[in-house]
């Protein structure tokens, strides 16, 4: 069997949706669904069930699943002793990002690196801080951009102190002041990322002992910005995600007290590092030197 259908269960599965597999994988979502079809055919069970609420593992995928993950695993093994041999002429790095970094970091660290580098494949999956931690761990990517302190293991490089703002609408009491109280949002409508994502927020409210109004919550960074935008609600962002959003009808007020998270790179430990992820790795370094010092 083709190890592309082994990953187009696993992608499918991990991100609980066949069309955001397809996307990563750069194929449709019905050769997604084909690749899934014929998988099961040659093993004569279905794996996945498939849904209006998402993608689930069936109870025999349940217990083949890990075998997945193991094969594809040690196909990048292979694949990254094959790049070590060869060093910096050739292979591929993965790297794994959040939204912010992606849009605002990588494109310009991307264009650098492979323009001094142009036979490394490089492929970038986009997820929060939990499935970046889980990508390294589960060694799916070479490295990451997490938020410090993290248990993960790895070499692990502080970055960038990225501040939380609140941002609120225009009309809004505060946003003519030049500072937001944190206290205040016990008095307002917040608008939240879903629970398991929104690491940043919970911390700022959790220095001063606030647990917030949740009117809303949805998966999507920017769609909270939009939702503040329309006067649904407030909520807090780091600064870097807000980059760009000068002209929309919002306002961004520094916290008090100030709070905000530390970007980080993690790359896999050991033997795991190819010469690509550290090399990768510096070319991060300069950019944070160059840009934010």
């Amino acid at each position: 069997m083709s190890l592309q259908k082994y990953e187009a269960i696993l992608r499918a599965y991990e991100l609980n949706s066949l069309t955001k597999a397809g996307a990563e994988l750069g194929i449709s979502q019905s050769a997604v669904s084909h690749m899934i079809n014929s998988a099961e055919e040659s093993f004569g069970f279905k794996i996945l069930k498939r849904s209006r609420a998402g993608v689930k593992l069936t109870p025999e995928g349940e217990k083949i699943i890990k075998h997945i993950r193991a094969v594809l695993n040690e196909h990048n093994a292979l694949m990254d002793a094959a790049m070590n041999i060869k060093g910096l002429e050739g292979g591929r790095l993965r790297i794994g990002s959040f939204s912010s970094v992606a849009v605002h970091w990588l494109p310009q660290l991307i264009k650098e690196f492979s323009g001094d580098y142009p036979d490394i494949e490089l492929r970038l999956l986009n997820g929060d801080y939990h499935d970046v931690e889980n990508w390294i761990t589960e060694g799916e990517v070479d490295l990451g951009f997490i938020s410090l302190p993290s248990d993960i293991r790895g070499k692990k490089i502080a970055l960038y102190e990225d501040r939380l703002l609140a941002i609120l609408p225009k009309n809004h009491t505060y946003a003519k002041e030049k500072v937001f109280p944190i206290r205040a949002v016990s008095n307002e409508s917040f608008i939240s990322l879903l629970q398991s994502s929104d690491h940043d927020a919970r911390k700022a409210l959790k220095t001063v002992g606030i647990e917030p109004n949740v009117k809303y919550e949805t998966k999507d960074d920017y769609a909270i910005i939009a939702m503040v935008e329309q006067g649904l609600g407030i909520s807090i962002m780091p600064e870097l995600l807000l980059v760009g959003f000068e002209e929309r009808n919002i306002a961004k007020l520094p916290l008090l007290p100030p709070v905000s998270r530390t970007i980080g790179l993690c790359i896999t430990e050991g033997d795991k590092a190819g010469p690509a992820a550290l090399k990768f790795s510096e070319y991060v370094e300069r950019f944070i030197r160059n840009n934010y010092r």
